[in-house]
């Protein structure tokens, strides 16, 4: 009986430097992607917070005028409206929630309603990452149910920050 022992070549097992630098490459690109529409998500919701609190804080308000008279609350006392302090900071810790009341007081369009009345504007906490948002800079809203919002350059961005 005769035996034959043939050199079998086998290929390695594994991947080559180029396979392995071709799938880094994709991963790079399909992370590249992801990551800003993943960050726009996540800074719409945080709009969406802001905006919330802001139209509680005038239901809050709406709630004190009918039980109390023709007033609305002092800012000097916001317990009257459940919160500890004013300016009060919500949600997620990203914005934080002012009133003025009267309106006429801090009203930056300069048409705020008569007395008795208010303004409640939802702003970014400085060191948070909503600072960076351009285009809402800020939210507000005033007694007479009028929603505002404004991009970083203090631009008109109504129609956009409450409907985005």
């Amino acid at each position: 009986m005769h035996l034959r022992t043939a050199a079998r070549s086998s290929p390695a097992a594994g991947f080559s430097l180029i396979e392995l630098m071709v799938v880094v490459a994709i991963a790079t690109i399909l992370f590249a992607l992801a990551v800003p529409s993943y960050m726009l998500y996540v800074r719409q919701s945080r709009r969406t917070e802001a905006r919330t609190a802001v139209l509680d804080l005038a239901g809050r308000e709406e709630r004190f005028f009918s039980t109390n008279g023709a007033t609305y609350s002092d800012a000097a006392t916001p317990t009257n409206l459940g919160y500890a302090a004013l300016p009060a900071v919500v949600g997620g810790g990203y914005y934080s929630l002012t009133v003025c009341s009267p309106a006429a007081n801090c009203d930056p369009n300069a048409n705020a309603p008569a007395a008795p009345s208010y303004y409640i504007t939802a702003t970014p906490v400085a060191g948070q990452s909503q600072t960076t948002d351009a285009q809402c800079a800020s939210f507000s809203v005033d007694s007479t149910g009028r929603q505002f919002a404004v991009d970083s350059g203090g631009a008109d961005a109504t129609q956009y920050c409450w409907s985005n």
